[in-house]
């Protein structure tokens, strides 16, 4: 059944990808799950062929990962619902994989298989914006009630099209839904287009939010699937980061707020995530949030100046 957007923009708009494809592997009731999750996945042009498919492999490979199964069989009621779309402009979401269930090793195995034999694509512009529209409404009709529903995003630059990512977000905090970011930083931006230097502090000023909400950026080739991996089992098990901003080779994680969920599964989170080396927090630069008076409109290119302003613009 296709998912049809109530903005008359769509219609005018080219090209539009918004086939929800085959209904959700389940059951015709409300099934209860520990946490629904929409997995955004950026497709634009700035997305070079490699790093597509290193993002792909990433999802992949932490979907039937020893880890992830930990984490799913350590839920109230082992058990996930999940479901795979990528975006590029406002208008240009294209749902991959439907909503499935996923409760052990074989489904896993099967929404893996569904992510690989998708043909890959690219497409204009970046819409973050636009990708948090798309997702929110696809909880109504997922089959499924989770106790926890999660937005994914990855993607490698700022909004540079559609509405305010402010006001999307706050859309979809309202809801009761949670925002997690996976900020792709392999490259270095460049003055010609949109790319900012500190994309991990953007995502944190201007795209996340809700309990728990937390970004993993990713500064290697070598950390998409370690990324990947960490972000999900970190969603699953219901683990909130001492900090927003996550190393990719995170050893730890607990909840801000201890009450909020079981020392056993803290420790829990603790033990499936391999001790490794971890980074530094990021820090503030010049001790403020300097990203946030972008969220309130399409973001220029480089490093804020003193006042948070840039005047380049993407083409």
């Amino acid at each position: 059944m296709a998912l049809l957007s109530a903005n008359p923009m769509d219609a005018m708009a080219a090209p539009i990808f918004r086939s929800a494809g085959a209904s959700p592997i389940a059951t015709p009731s409300t099934m209860a799950v520990d946490v629904e999750v929409v997995l955004a996945v950026d497709v634009s042009y700035s997305m070079d062929p490699d790093e597509q498919a290193l993002q792909r492999e990433g999802y992949i490979t932490a979907i039937t990962s020893r880890e992830f199964m930990q984490a799913l069989r350590g839920g109230m009621q082992g058990r996930i619902s999940i479901t795979y779309f990528e975006w590029a402009g406002p208008y240009d979401q294209k749902i991959i994989v439907p909503w499935r269930l996923i409760d052990g090793p074989e489904a896993a195995d099967a929404v893996a298989n569904e992510i690989a034999r998708a043909p890959y694509r690219r497409a204009s512009r970046t819409s973050i914006s636009g990708a948090l529209g798309f997702a929110k409404p696809l909880f109504d009709g997922s089959g499924f009630r989770g106790v926890r529903r999660v937005v994914d995003v990855s993607g490698d630059g700022a909004n540079n099209s559609g509405t305010p990512v402010a006001m999307a977000r706050e859309d979809v905090l309202s809801a009761g839904i949670t925002i997690n970011g996976l900020p792709i930083m392999l490259k270095r931006p460049n003055s010609f287009t949109m790319d900012i230097e500190n994309l991990d502090i953007y995502y944190e000023d201007c795209v996340i939010g809700g309990p728990g909400a937390f970004v993993i950026p990713i500064r290697e080739r070598e950390q998409f699937k370690e990324a990947t991996r960490t972000k999900l089992v970190l969603e699953i098990a219901g683990g909130m980061p001492e900090r927003p901003v996550v190393p990719a080779q995170a050893a730890n994680s607990r909840h801000n707020n201890p009450a909020a969920i079981d020392p056993k599964q803290r420790n829990a989170i603790a033990a499936i995530l391999r001790p490794e080396a971890r980074s530094s927090p990021r820090r503030a630069i010049g001790g403020r949030s300097v990203y946030r008076p972008w969220c309130n409109g399409t973001a220029p290119a480089g490093p804020p100046d003193p006042q948070g302003q840039s005047a380049a613009r993407r083409p």
